[in-house]
């Protein structure tokens, strides 16, 4: 869709309702698709995070860098992978995580992931959201930090009023420039200040992992924000079912390329900069955050603010529509996102004053046990629809009127078996453990396994049921 029909209006009054809730609850109409380009510019929100840079310097801390980029590059190939293959059947459906789900789970089972992808999204705006306000309190040294966080939220509810197709998309597209500007000067400024030797590079890890090498160790943890294949799903839905538009979609909007840059990039930035940058305490966001703003001043605060911002329109978009879909299956509510974008504002707050950045990395573990299986469960109903029914192709109307049981107990028990038994792994072992290494991989195989068996058992008996079939 290019910017004369991004504005298309809407003749039918259910249409426009629809169209300016980003179509929520339903498939999006070819007519409102968005272009390539568009549509990067509002995903690439995701790439910008400090989560990126961080997190990468906190595995390499862990395992070591070498550990740790093997374990990115190995992400890279998996996000790549798996996300490339679920932009295009998203845009050739045009569902959302919730209407799929209902698919695969049934009813009750179809509104937990919606569920699990609002929860998680206001988790990290408000992880990010946190860090801006650690930003501004550094840089100008007044007020306490919970007026901050407020500041914080109250210029980013009104950035997401607007509609993905018509606002978010050129608000993030011309901002990313600008990021990768403050990337290349945080860079240099920490050579200026710092010098530049390559002991970075050859950084021991401070940890003995138990159950492998530590690249496996870093793949996992990588694997912890596994949400963002649903996040795929929710954007790749606006995308253009055309071979041309696919292509460009799979590889490099929602794929490799997008994943090397994130991943990769932003991880060798934060990995450079944190082990160069002397900080006071042990690395977390804040500590980092501090040190880009004490180094940089003014434009370490600018490129915070950006990298923050951009990713937030996108939790924020995500909370608010996919608690939309949980509101309106659950309690038959039809309000509109823009009014969930405001209790998202709220609720987001709220977690802000409970000091989210002490605990929110072990709340992420567990989640991410129920992104991981649900992915598993999604790609193999995909897969095996290729080669075995290919009904799986066909799309079930999600409206109340539908003829779709309350649970579909071959998704169900695919997905929450593996969640499971990885969250027992979790419980029993501490971070550098081999069960807390091999979680979330054993659940996602077991999953896969599980629910790929229960649809081959169901063919080979040739079965006709609503758990095999989704109906058209």
């Amino acid at each position: 869709m290019g910017t004369s029909d991004a504005h298309m209006v809407a003749d039918d009054p259910a249409e426009a309702a629809a169209l300016a809730n980003d179509f929520a609850n339903q498939r999006v109409p070819l007519k409102y698709r968005m272009s390539a380009r568009s549509l990067a510019g509002a995903w690439w929100a995701f790439a910008s995070a400090m989560f990126w840079l961080i997190f990468a310097a906190l595995v390499a801390e862990t395992v070591g860098t070498k550990d740790a980029l093997i374990g990115m590059g190995l992400s890279v190939v998996a996000y790549g992978l798996i996300n490339w293959l679920i932009s295009i059947y998203a845009a050739r459906t045009g569902t959302t995580v919730n209407i799929f789900s209902t698919a695969l789970f049934g009813k009750v089972g179809g509104l937990l992931a919606p569920l699990l992808l609002a929860v998680t999204a206001i988790w990290f705006a408000t992880l990010e959201g946190s860090v801006i306000a650690v930003a501004f309190k550094q840089f100008f040294g007044f007020w306490d930090i919970r007026i901050w966080y407020l500041i914080v939220v109250l210029y980013s509810v009104p950035l997401v009023i607007g509609s993905v197709r018509t606002f978010l998309d050129k608000f993030n597209r011309y901002l990313l420039p600008f990021y990768i500007a403050g990337l290349t000067a945080a860079v240099l400024w920490t050579i200026i200040e710092h010098g530049y030797s390559n002991d970075w590079l050859r950084h021991e890890g401070a940890v003995h992992t138990a159950g492998g090498p530590g690249w496996i160790w870093a793949f996992t943890a990588f694997m912890g924000d596994w949400v963002l294949m649903m996040a795929t799903w929710d954007y790749a839905r606006f995308g253009r079912p055309e071979r041309k538009q696919e292509r460009i979609n799979g590889v490099y909007s929602f794929g490799p390329v997008f994943y090397f840059f994130t991943i990769v990039v932003n991880g060798l930035v934060g990995i450079f900069v944190a082990f160069t940058i002397p900080t006071d305490g042990p690395l977390n966001e804040a500590s980092a955050v501090i040190g880009i703003v004490s180094l940089m001043g003014f434009w370490g605060l600018l490129l915070v603010w950006i990298s923050q911002t951009r990713i937030n329109t996108a939790n924020f978009f995500l909370a608010a529509t996919n608690l939309q879909n949980t509101a309106t299956g659950v309690l038959g509510l039809a309000v509109s996102r823009r009014v969930w974008v405001v209790v998202v504002g709220v609720v987001v707050y709220l977690v802000m004053l409970s000091n989210v950045l002490t605990f929110i990395v072990q709340a992420l573990a567990y989640q991410a046990l129920f992104t991981v299986t649900w992915t598993a469960v999604v790609v193999v109903r995909i897969v095996w629809g290729l080669f075995r029914d290919r009904r799986a192709d066909d799309v079930v109307d999600a409206s109340p009127q539908a003829p779709v049981p309350t649970v579909r107990w071959f998704g169900l028990i695919g997905w929450l078996s593996g969640a499971a038994v990885g969250c027992l792994m979790l419980a029993l072992g501490g971070q550098a453990s081999a069960a807390w290494t091999w979680a979330l991989p054993s659940a996602l195989a077991i999953s896969c396994v599980v629910y790929g068996s229960l649809l081959e058992l169901a063919y080979r008996r040739r079965v006709q049921a609503t758990d095999l079939v989704i109906p058209a």
